[in-house]
């Protein structure tokens, strides 16, 4: 069932964890059917070298087990991806990643400014969801309202989430999101060194809506 949506969970699972995004067996990713509802879903601590598509998960959207070939476990966040999925009608695609300078943002309670036009790939902006313990019903609700106004999430003491209708688009965001939180974390760096007083502001939200690609350049 949803063999090629399966094998597209293990393929982004993987290259998450090649790019660092991840460590392996951390982090967790799901992908829902349009046509079926059904969501494809990795499982819980199964190293991706040895993830096939066999190992993906079918569930309903109340969670239920639809298929589940090799008898392992969903991932632990699985009502995080649910909660998602019934928050954005519009996306068909969760990807939760612990990428290192994303999570340490996420550990320190701080969001992480779109200083740099980079952050358009997820909206500029990523609003931080107040901490709960993994695996509850407490963190799945706490990404509800940033959900809403983001398709980047920081989650306190944790990680990142990103959604997308396309579950590849959405691991460039979570890639983009990274690199931002890299150049973010180096500016309050040197800022700090120079001794600096002036603060690091984010380029505002209309010149992230006023962006267009050049009209000298469609012909």
């Amino acid at each position: 069932m949803l063999e090629d949506i399966k094998k597209k969970v293990v393929s982004v699972a993987k290259k998450a964890c090649e790019s660092g995004l991840c460590l392996d067996g951390s982090g967790n990713f799901s992908i829902k059917d349009e046509e079926t509802g059904y969501i494809a879903i990795t499982p819980t601590k199964l190293p991706r070298a040895e993830m096939t598509y066999h190992d993906i998960i079918i569930i309903d959207s109340e969670g239920n087990i639809v298929e589940n070939k090799t008898g392992l476990k969903p991932t632990s966040e699985t009502m995080m991806h649910l909660e998602a999925y019934k928050t954005r009608e519009d996306i068909n695609a969760v990807v939760h990643t612990h990428s290192m300078y994303a999570t340490s943002f996420a550990i320190c309670s701080e969001e992480i400014k779109g200083v740099v036009f980079e952050a358009l790939a997820y909206g500029g902006k990523v609003p931080l969801a107040k901490y709960g313990r993994p695996g509850t019903s407490e963190l799945a609700k706490s990404i509800i309202e940033p959900l809403k106004i983001s398709d980047a999430v920081l989650m306190e003491k944790h990680g990142a989430l990103l959604v997308d209708k396309d579950i590849d688009v959405a691991l460039t965001k979570a890639t983009y999101l990274e690199e931002v939180a890299q150049m973010y974390y180096h500016s309050l760096a040197i800022k700090s060194f120079l001794k600096s007083d002036r603060p690091l502001e984010a380029i505002p939200e209309e010149e992230f809506k006023a962006w267009k690609y050049p009209e000298s350049m469609k012909k």
